[in-house]
């Protein structure tokens, strides 16, 4: 009689610790927020700060396009001098030019005016009252008439453009793929967290029948408290479960951002869009896309063709530094300040007046500009093996993420076999119980088996999912979105 009254009271108290644990796993919230990976992407590359910053990489390339630029821009001086002592002018010059680089031939093409008069002003550069106008051109005929300083600036300015677009889609892919990994991450701590709270419904609803049935004689209280310690151990796996799941979601919310530049969060009740169990694995005809368009556009591969285009326009420059400097200039020259004076023949624009030069200058060793050549050169077959080696390393990549797809394709079809199987035994197992030939550890085994199988099928869908987007992003291209279905 003492042992019933025991056993009562120890059945009574394992009722209530477990009723109130079963209490505390209640959601009390309405409704679940469905945040799809479609959202995630609208607010990534509308809102993150990472995608801002990598647009102002292109828009910095152009601008250094523009400063490159302003090495051809016209470009006008004056210059005035006067010197007065014991009422003599000793000098009084004014000189003042206008000089419009020319893009062809590296010429610059000169309009300038000169007045130097004075008692002691130099008889060479010595003018009448007047002054003189010059309208002449610069040409190099060796070293900078293919090619020169601003030239060579300008041109690499220019493939840095495509060096810098590149960079920019490297940076806002590595985003997105970092957001997409964080989302499956998240994907797959939520649905572990569904599947552990149905557990622990499961455990609890069993627990209630098999106490009513001790309460009545049928079954032996041990079996009552083995039920309590089944949903007790569950009860302890969903904390674990809750805890990783809030923290997925603080990972993810990283990614998100307002249009005014503040961090959002994700309310807490949502919830991960839902994936078909059966993926479908893209074929080898999209394998072989993937291949020729990261052979063609990926950016790290364009960021070497760019930088390639830059050497070689380096070298180009340097083999023409190489060159003889031979320049000549000659300007036409006249009295005249205006169109609207007359101005004596002999005085005017015309081939008897004019001013010539020539510029030569050649460095007899050449020892700078050969060293710096061969310095270019070498650069060169270092980029050319780099490009090799990147290009062979990204394709092996993108068939190594494809046989992964292929691994995990199979994995799933497998898993989905055994959980299905699992569902048959456990059935059975329960319908042994209720004719009594079963017992309750065998059920919860099984139970917490198919569990165990059900959350390895997710964590499969998860990491297929995170294949599936490093095989883009190992492609250097962004994933098509559609790809995505609801079960």
């Amino acid at each position: 009689m003492k042992l019933k009254r025991y056993l009562a009271a120890t059945l009574m108290a394992v009722t209530l610790s477990v009723a109130d644990a079963y209490t505390q796993t209640i959601q009390t919230t309405d409704t679940n927020s469905v945040f799809r990976l479609e959202d995630l992407e609208e607010l990534v590359f509308k809102n993150h700060p990472i995608v801002k910053q990598a647009a102002l990489l292109s828009e910095a390339a152009k601008a250094n396009v523009l400063q490159s630029l302003g090495y051809f821009d016209p470009a006008l001086k004056a210059s005035f001098g006067r010197k007065l002592f014991g009422n003599t002018e000793y000098y009084n010059n004014w000189g003042s030019e206008l000089k419009i680089p020319l893009y062809i031939a590296g010429a610059d093409l000169k309009v300038g005016y000169d007045r130097n008069v004075g008692t002691y002003t130099n008889p060479e550069t010595r003018t009448n009252t007047s002054g003189l106008s010059a309208v002449g051109i610069s040409i190099p005929l060796g070293q900078g008439l293919l090619i020169d300083a601003r030239r060579s600036t300008l041109w690499q300015a220019k493939a840095m453009v495509s060096y810098a677009e590149a960079d920019k889609v490297k940076q806002i892919n590595s985003v997105w793929y970092a957001a997409v990994k964080d989302y499956w991450n998240w994907y797959y701590s939520y649905r572990e967290y569904t599947l552990t709270k149905e557990g622990v419904d499961l455990a609890y609803k069993r627990f209630k029948a098999v106490r009513n049935q001790t309460l009545i004689g049928d079954k032996p209280p041990i079996d009552s408290v083995e039920a309590a310690i089944t949903v007790q151990d569950r009860q302890i796996q969903l904390e674990k479960s809750t805890i990783e799941v809030q923290n997925a979601l603080l990972v993810l919310s990283n990614h998100l951002w307002n249009e005014k530049g503040l961090p959002l969060e994700l309310p807490r009740n949502a919830v991960p869009q839902t994936i078909k169990e059966t993926v479908v694995l893209p074929g080898n005809a999209v394998l072989d896309s993937l291949l020729q368009q990261a052979e063609r556009q990926h950016p790290e591969l364009v960021k070497l063709r760019a930088k390639g285009s830059q050497l070689d326009i380096e070298r180009r420059y340097r083999q023409e530094v190489m060159k003889p400097k031979i320049n000549i200039s000659g300007a036409l020259i006249s009295s005249r300040r205006d169109f609207n004076s007359y101005i004596p023949d002999y005085y005017d624009f015309n081939w008897s007046n004019y001013k010539v030069g020539l510029e030569f200058a050649f460095p007899l060793f050449l020892r700078a500009e050969r060293g710096k050549l061969r310095e270019v050169k070498i650069k060169q077959q270092q980029l050319n093996y780099d490009l090799q080696q990147s290009g062979r390393e990204i394709g092996n990549d993108i068939t190594k993420s494809y046989n992964s797809l292929s691994a995990y394709k199979s994995q799933l079809g497998v898993q989905i076999q055994s959980i299905n199987n699992q569902q048959i035994l456990l059935t059975g197992e329960l319908q042994k119980f209720d004719l009594g030939e079963s017992t309750l550890f065998l059920i919860n085994s099984r139970e917490s088996k198919l569990i165990d199988m059900k959350i390895k099928r997710e964590s499969m869908i998860s990491g297929y999912q995170k294949t599936l987007a490093e095989l883009y992003y190992k492609a250097g291209i962004r994933q098509n979105q559609g790809i995505y279905s609801d079960r």
